[in-house]
C-alpha cells in the first residue's frame, strides 16, 4: 500500500539536508576556539573543557542510535526539530554554565544529543529513502561535502563572533542561529510519514539488528569507522599543540585546520561520486592505506610550514571521505528501511574511536612528553582498517521472501 508513495524532489532533499549539515557540523568544528577564553575567564582546567567535548562525542554516538531508530520509524522531521531545540539549549547552557559539571551536561550531553538528531545518520536516512540507488552514493557525497564546507565556513565566522562580541555573547548568537534548522526541516518532511499509518516494514528493529551484527561485512565496516574516528579526532584536536611544541606559530595550525576543511569538500564529493562507479570497499581501503602513508611521510620529512600544509591538504582529502562509501554500502547491503539506525551503530563505533583518539593523545603526551606513540598507533590502525575493508561484501543480503498473507 505504500509502494507508490510519492518522493520529495532530489534538489529539495539535497538543499535542505546539506544546509542542515553545514550548520550543525560547522558550529561544532569551531568548539576548540572557546577552550582558552572559557578556561581563563572561569578559572577551569583545560581538562574540564576537554572532558565535556569527549562526553559530547560519546553522547552523540550513543544517542545517535536511538535518534536513527525514531527517524526510521516516524520520519526525520520530528528528530530534526527536537535536535534543533536541544542544540539551541545546549549552546545557551555552554554560555551560562557556572560550574564544570553543568558545562559537561550542556556542552557534552545536550549538544551531543543535538548533533545525533541533526547530522549524517538522520540526513542520510532521508537521502537513502528519497533518492534512487543509482544516485545515492553521489548524493551522500554532496551532503558530506556540505558538512566539510561548513567546517571551512563556520570556524572563521565563530572566531569573528568571539573577537567582536566576547565568548559568551558569541555562543548566545549561535544558539539562535542554529534554530534555522527548524524551517529547513520542513523541506525534509517525507510523504510516507505524514499519515497515521507508518511505512510498512518487513523487519522489526531487533530483526534488523540481529541480521546486521551476524553479517561479517557490517562488523568490518564498524571496525574501519572506529579507526576513522581515532585518526581524525586525534589530529584535529592535538595537531595544533604538536606544531606549537615544534616551534611553529599558532597561525600555521589555523591555516592547517582550514586547509583540512577545504580539501575535505573535494575528498567527500569525489568519494561519493566514485562510489557510483567503483567497488566501495576498494575506495575505503585506499583511503585508510593512504592516511597511514601520509602520516608516515609527515613524520619522516623535516617539519616546516610547507610540510604541514601539504599534509593538511592530503589528510583533508581523506578526512570525511569515508562517510559516503560507508553509508552507501550499508544501504546497498541491508536496504533503506533501517538505514538511520544501522548508520547510527556504525557511527557509534566511530565515536568510541574519537573518544580514544582524544583521550590517548592527552594521556600519552602527559606520560611521555610527546605524541610519538599516538602517531605510530594511528599509522598501524590505518593499515588495519585498509585490510579489514577489502573483504567487505557489498551485494544486497539474501533474505527469504515473506510469505503472502
Amino acid at each position: 500500500m505504500h509502494m507508490n508513495t510519492p518522493k520529495l524532489s532530489m534538489f529539495q532533499v539535497l538543499a535542505c539536508g546539506a544546509a542542515i549539515v553545514t550548520l550543525s557540523m560547522g558550529i561544532r568544528h569551531g568548539f576548540g576556539l572557546w577552550l582558552l577564553p572559557i578556561t581563563q575567564e572561569m578559572g577551569w582546567t583545560r581538562q574540564s573543557f576537554a572532558l565535556a567535548i569527549a562526553i559530547q562525542n560519546l553522547s552523540w554516538g550513543l544517542i545517535g542510535i536511538f535518534a536513527g531508530m525514531v527517524a526510521d520509524r516516524f520520519g526525520a522531521f520530528r528528530v530534526l526539530m527536537g535536535g534543533a531545540v536541544l542544540y539551541g539549549l545546549g549552546l545557551a547552557g555552554m554560555a551560562l554554565s557556572p560550574t564544570p559539571t553543568l558545562f559537561a551536561l550542556t556542552a557534552g550531553v545536550l549538544i551531543g544529543a543535538a548533533q545525533a538528531g541533526t547530522t549524517y545518520a538522520v540526513i542520510y536516512g532521508v537521502l537513502g529513502r528519497q533518492i534512487a540507488p543509482e544516485k545515492r552514493s553521489w548524493a551522500m557525497g554532496v551532503a558530506a561535502a556540505a558538512g566539510s564546507f561548513g567546517q571551512f565556513l563556520m570556524v572563521p565566522v565563530e572566531g569573528w563572533l568571539i573577537a567582536g562580541l566576547g565568548w559568551q555573547q558569541a555562543l548566545l548568537v549561535l544558539s539562535m542561529a542554529v534554530l534555522l534548522i527548524v524551517p529547513l526541516a520542513f523541506g525534509l518532511r517525507e510523504p510516507g510519514f505524514q499519515g497515521v499509518a507508518p511505512v510498512k516494514r518487513e523487519q522489526t528493529i531487533l530483526q534488523a539488528l540481529g541480521e546486521a551484527f551476524r553479517y561479517p561485512s557490517f562488523n568490518l565496516l564498524m571496525a574501519g569507522y572506529f579507526v576513522c574516528g581515532f585518526q581524525v579526532v586525534f589530529i584535529g584536536v592535538h595537531m595544533p599543540s604538536y606544531l606549537k611544541d615544534h616551534g611553529l606559530s599558532p597561525q600555521v595550525a589555523s591555516y592547517a585546520l582550514a586547509l583540512i576543511g577545504l580539501f575535505n569538500v573535494l575528498g567527500t564529493y569525489v568519494a561519493g561520486t566514485l562510489g557510483q562507479r567503483l567497488p566501495k570497499r576498494f575506495i575505503l581501503a585506499f583511503i585508510y592505506f593512504a592516511r597511514a602513508a601520509a602520516i608516515t611521510v609527515f613524520l619522516i620529512v623535516p617539519l616546516s610550514p610547507l610540510s604541514v600544509y601539504v599534509f593538511s591538504a592530503v589528510m583533508g582529502t581523506l578526512w570525511l571521505s569515508t562517510i559516503p562509501p560507508t553509508n552507501a554500502t550499508i544501504a546497498q547491503i541491508f536496504g533503506v528501511q533501517h538505514l538511520s539506525m544501522l548508520g547510527g551503530f556504525v557511527f557509534f563505533s566511530h565515536q568510541i574511536g574519537s573518544f580514544l583518539g582524544v583521550w590517548l593523545g592527552g594521556y600519552l603526551y602527559d606520560a611521555t612528553g610527546n605524541y610519538d606513540i599516538v602517531w605510530y598507533i594511528a599509522i598501524g590502525l590505518g593499515v588495519f582498517a585498509g585490510l579489514v575493508n577489502l573483504p567487505v561484501k557489498e551485494s544486497p543480503i539474501q533474505r527469504s521472501a515473506p510469505q503472502p498473507a
